[in-house]
């Protein structure tokens, strides 16, 4: 079969791969979409940065080279011994967080914070491939309503929907969220969705700014021509700030924008940051922040199926395998326009 394998940074190559059954526990699922996610950019443009080099990860015993992509919907194709609940031919998301079920956190509930917690697809062979074999207890049923091309769209989604469940933000407060990249703009459609009527959209992109205002924010400021925390402390600030862009200059913005007792939520990916604590302690601020998911993806399912949701309005273009890396990561490097790029590798299973 066809895989997109990263080898190293600017280094992915479309390699042919030996196939062989699903392991125990396993399942072996044909890949409809895959989405490329702004770990998979950063991974391409300088990695590595999550993916295992030198020894491999302790679930997926995978290390370099290995096939990229989280965020992926498909048909089951083959089923290993002990694997109960799917069937050939069913229809399934992939929640594609690694969890080894055994420590504290898995035994609390707490995957997402696994001791040995990693993502197929950044620690494991993913979903950039005709196929690809996942642990069963990664996969979701998807309900006749809800397209294969939305299910893609449900990983980003979770990593949303989880940051809003850990915020204070309740109906009747405001809020902002700070980089309309997709999560950024999912945010604010699921807080929409929640009953936040107060939500301002930062950027510095005007088409994402366009998009954001579409998906319920009330509030779109350019931080090119404005300073952003000044803007919004004239109305006395804000109860909670989504930090999603990952850079010194939306945290400040973010922090320096909330109310006395406020509260940030840190979602972007940065590394080291620094923050004024004098700030933080004299206006009673708390700062917290969210790693992937836990327990979000049957809620979003089942708004996907009731028409409450619809996450296909983050896509912005759809490739073949083939074309990934010229009309896939280096389109969404080069053109703030795009915003959910789906790569198909299976034509077959492609949807209108």
């Amino acid at each position: 079969m066809k895989a997109l394998r990263w080898h190293g940074a600017r280094d992915l190559r479309l390699d042919e791969l030996q196939t062989s059954a699903p392991k125990h526990g396993e399942v072996e699922v044909q890949v409809a979409y895959c989405g490329i996610c702004g770990s998979d950019l950063h991974e391409y443009l300088d990695g590595p940065h999550s993916i295992p080099t030198h020894e491999a990860h302790p679930i997926s015993g995978c290390r370099a080279p290995l096939t990229l992509g989280h965020e992926f919907s498909g048909v089951v194709s083959a089923l290993g011994d002990g694997v109960e609940g799917f069937e050939i031919g069913d229809r399934v998301a992939v929640e594609p967080i690694y969890r080894c079920g055994h420590c504290l956190y898995c035994r609390n509930g707490q995957y997402n914070l696994c001791i040995s917690m990693g993502f197929i697809g950044l620690m494991g062979d993913g979903g950039f491939a005709e196929r690809a074999q996942v642990p069963a207890y990664m996969l979701h049923h998807l309900p006749d309503a809800v397209s294969l091309r939305q299910a893609v769209v449900l990983e980003p989604a979770a990593v949303a929907l989880h940051a809003l469940r850990q915020s204070s933000l309740k109906p009747g407060d405001s809020c902002a969220v700070f980089g309309l990249g997709p999560i950024g703009l999912l945010l604010i459609m699921l807080a929409h969705l929640r009953g936040i009527e107060r939500i301002t959209a930062v950027d510095i992109a005007p088409e994402r700014l366009r998009l954001a205002h579409e998906f319920g924010a009330c509030q779109v400021l350019d931080a090119r021509n404005l300073d952003v925390a000044q803007h919004l402390q004239r109305d006395g600030g804000i109860d909670c700030a989504f930090e999603a862009a990952g850079s010194q200059a939306t945290l400040d913005a973010a922090l320096h924008s909330l109310r006395k007792g406020g509260e940030a939520v840190l979602v972007g990916l940065m590394g080291e940051a620094r923050f004024d604590a004098f700030h933080l302690v004299n206006n009673e601020l708390r700062l917290i922040s969210s790693v992937g998911y836990r327990g979000v993806y049957a809620e979003l399912i089942e708004l996907l199926a009731s028409g409450k949701l619809d996450l296909d309005r983050v896509v912005t273009r759809c490739v073949l395998l083939e074309q990934a890396v010229s009309a896939g990561f280096d389109a969404l490097l080069g053109d703030k326009a795009q915003i959910k790029v789906l790569v198909n590798p299976t034509p077959a299973l492609a949807e209108a």
